[in-house]
C-alpha cells in the first residue's frame, strides 16, 4: 500500500474534496431532520435525496478500504451487506409501510424493480463503453469464479416467475432467495478471486487506505456510521416525499419510486465500478456490478416480506396487482437476458448495446402492452442465446454447477 508521500498531490487535494463533498451533501437533511422543520415534499426529497446519495458513496468508499482490514470471509458477508444498505433502506421503508398499508405494497415493488433493472440495463452496459472508448477494448471478460455469480442470478431469476404467477411476494419466498444469499456468500467466501492486476484502491479509498491501522480503522467506523446515521434520517422522509411529490405535481409517483429512488442509491457503485474500469481493472469492475445485481436479486428481494412482517406484526405478504406482476416478470426477463449474455463470461459491445437498447427502448413504449412485449422479447432472446449458442450453453451448464455446489457446501 503507498504512503500518503508517493501519491499525487493532485489526486490527494481531489481525493479529500470529493469525501468533503460527500459528507456536505448529507449535512443539510441531517439538520432539517434535527431540527423538525417542515419543509415542501419537493424539497425534502432533493435534500433528503442528496443525504442518502453522499452516504452512498462514503459507505462505497469505506467498504472498498475496510477490505484492508476484514477477513476474507467476513468481508464477503458483512461488506456487500453493508454496499446494498442505500437501496435496502429506501426499499424497506416501503416494504415497511406496506405491512401496515397493503395498498403501499406497489411502492415496494417500483423501487425493487428499478433498482435491479437500472443496474442491469444501463450499468453493465457502461462498463463496457468505458472500456471500449477509453482502451478500445471489444468487451469485458469476467474471471471464472464468476460462474457462481452467474449461476445464482439464473436460479434467482428463474425463481421470481414463481410470485409473478402466484401474485404476490411471501415468506416462503424469502426463504428461497436467502437461501441462494447464504450460499453465494459462504461459497464467495471460499474462493479466490481473480484480479486483473494489482489489487490497489482507487479514489477516495486509496486515500484512506494510506493510513495506518491504529488511524484508518476508527476513521473507517466513524464514516460507516455517519452515513448509516445519515440513510436512516433521510430514507423514510425521501420515500414519503417522492410520494407526495407525484400526487402535489401530478406526475406518476410509481415512476418517482422506481427511477429516481434508485438512481441516488446506485450512483456510487456504478461510480467506483466506472473507475475501476477506467483504470484498466476491467473485469473487477464489471464484476463488482454483477455481484451488486446479485445482493439486490436475492438479498434485497427475499427479506421484503420479512420487514412488511415485522410492521403488520404477524406473517405478512407483498400481494401485486397486474401492473406489479408486469414489472416483476419484466425484471425477472431482463436477467435471464443478462444472465444468458453473460454466460460464457463475455459481455461484448455488441451485447452492451443491446442491454442498453432495451433498456431504454422501454421508456418510449409504456404501458402494459410495452411492459409484456419487452418481458417476451427478453425471454426469447434469453431462451435463443442460452440454448442455441453453444458457448452459453456450456457456460450455464457450469454456472448450475457452482450453484448446485455452493447449496450443498462444497467449494465451487
Amino acid at each position: 500500500m503507498p504512503s500518503a508521500s508517493s501519491l499525487d498531490p493532485r489526486l490527494v487535494a481531489g481525493n479529500w474534496l470529493s469525501l468533503g463533498l460527500a459528507v456536505g451533501a448529507s449535512l443539510p437533511w441531517t439538520a432539517v431532520a434535527l431540527s423538525g422543520a417542515g419543509l415542501p415534499p419537493l424539497l425534502v426529497a432533493l435534500l433528503a435525496g442528496g443525504s442518502i446519495l453522499g452516504a452512498a458513496f462514503l459507505l462505497s468508499w469505506a467498504v472498498e478500504t475496510a477490505e484492508l482490514d476484514v477477513p476474507p470471509a467476513l468481508a464477503v458477508s458483512v461488506l456487500a451487506l453493508v454496499a446494498v444498505l442505500p437501496e435496502y433502506a429506501v426499499d424497506a421503508t416501503f416494504a415497511w409501510n406496506a405491512g401496515r398499508d397493503p395498498s403501499q405494497a406497489h411502492y415496494a415493488i417500483a423501487n425493487m424493480t428499478g433498482g435491479n433493472r437500472l443496474l442491469l440495463g444501463l450499468g453493465w452496459s457502461l462498463m463496457v463503453f468505458l472500456a471500449w472508448g477509453r482502451f478500445g477494448k471489444a468487451g469485458i471478460r469476467l474471471p471464472a469464479v464468476a460462474r457462481l455469480d452467474v449461476g445464482v442470478l439464473f436460479v434467482a431469476s428463474l425463481y421470481a416467475l414463481v410470485p409473478v404467477v402466484r401474485g404476490r411476494l411471501t415468506l416462503l419466498d424469502t426463504a428461497v432467495f436467502v437461501l441462494l444469499y447464504l450460499a453465494y456468500v459462504v461459497a464467495a467466501a471460499r474462493a479466490e478471486r481473480e484480479e486483473d492486476g494489482e489489487e490497489a484502491l482507487v479514489g477516495p479509498s486509496a486515500l484512506l487506505g494510506v493510513f495506518g491501522p491504529a488511524v484508518r480503522r476508527p476513521l473507517l467506523l466513524a464514516i460507516l456510521a455517519w452515513a448509516a446515521g445519515a440513510i436512516y434520517l433521510a430514507a423514510e422522509p425521501f420515500a414519503h416525499a417522492l410520494v407526495q411529490t407525484g400526487l402535489e405535481y401530478g406526475v406518476d409517483e410509481f415512476l418517482l419510486v422506481q427511477w429516481v429512488a434508485p438512481l441516488a442509491s446506485e450512483a456510487p457503485e456504478l461510480a467506483v465500478a466506472g473507475l475501476l474500469v477506467g483504470r484498466g481493472r476491467f473485469s473487477k469492475g464489471l464484476l463488482t456490478l454483477v455481484s451488486s445485481k446479485v445482493n439486490q436479486w436475492t438479498l434485497l428481494v427475499g427479506t421484503l416480506p420479512v420487514v412488511s412482517s415485522l410492521s403488520a406484526g404477524r406473517p405478512a405478504v407483498l400481494p401485486f396487482d397486474g401492473r406489479q406482476q408486469e414489472e416483476v416478470l419484466l425484471t425477472a426477463a431482463q436477467s435471464l437476458f443478462g444472465v444468458a449474455v453473460l454466460g460464457d463470461l463475455h459481455l461484448s459491445r455488441l451485447q452492451a448495446v443491446l442491454l442498453a437498447a432495451l433498456f431504454l427502448a422501454q421508456f418510449a413504449v409504456p404501458g402494459t402492452h410495452g411492459r409484456l412485449i419487452f418481458a417476451f422479447a427478453y425471454l426469447a432472446a434469453a431462451a435463443f442465446t442460452a440454448l442455441a449458442l453453444a458457448g452459453h450453453r456450456r457456460g450455464l451448464g457450469r454456472a448450475l454447477r457452482a450453484v448446485a455446489l455452493a447449496l450443498r457446501g462444497a467449494r465451487p
